[in-house]
Order: structure tokens, then C-alpha cells, then sequence
């Protein structure tokens, strides 16, 4: 997993939930907006003054802003998925749904 990564997603994803453009949330925390991109893609990390500064231009707290609960590994996913299928394997139209869905994300057309 990187790190860097990860956290940029994180700041992106809070950062649109905040309906603020990568300018305005940049000029919030005294940075240029090609730095605050590259942070938002992982290519860098902020600096300690800057992340005091983004928690408050965000209004997140620490915690919020490191948790990643969100995140699973690929065994722990594909567990949560069987039991999903388990619970629904009498039920024709949402078999059908899964199907078309996971057809479309594997199709390499």
C-alpha cells in the first residue's frame, strides 16, 4: 500500500465532498495548486505545517483524515463478496445484476 497515495485519495475525496476546487482549497493552505495536484496523486507528501493547515481548511480532525477502515485486502473483499452471494442465491434478478455488473467491469473490450 502506499502511503502517499492513499492520503492524496483521501484529501481528493474530502476535498470534492467540500465542493472546493484543487485553486481554492491550494490557495486555502498556502500552497500552489500543481503541489496540492501532486499530493492529491501521491506523488508527494505535505509538510507538518501544511497538514495543520489542510485539517483546518477541511474541518476534519486527524483521526479522520488517517483512518483508512475503508480499506481491504483482496481476501478480506472477496469474503464479504461470498457472503453477499450467499445471502442472495435464491434471488434470480439480483444474481442477474451482479452478473451484468461484474461482466461490464471484466469486459476488455
Amino acid at each position: 500500500m502506499n502511503i502517499k497515495k492513499v492520503f492524496g485519495e483521501k484529501v481528493k475525496r474530502i476535498r470534492k465532498k467540500r465542493n472546493l476546487t484543487q485553486e481554492q482549497l491550494a490557495e486555502l493552505i498556502d500552497i500552489s495548486p500543481r503541489n496540492l495536484s501532486k499530493i492529491e496523486v501521491g506523488d508527494c507528501f505535505v509538510k507538518a505545517e501544511t497538514l495543520e493547515k489542510l485539517l483546518k481548511a477541511l474541518d476534519i480532525s486527524t483521526e479522520e483524515l488517517f483512518a483508512n477502515e475503508h480499506i481491504k485486502e483482496s481476501e478480506e473483499l472477496l469474503n464479504l463478496i461470498y457472503n453477499i452471494l450467499d445471502k442472495i442465491k435464491n434471488d434470480h434478478k439480483k444474481l442477474e445484476k451482479i452478473y451484468k455488473i461484474t461482466k461490464f467491469l471484466t469486459d476488455e473490450d
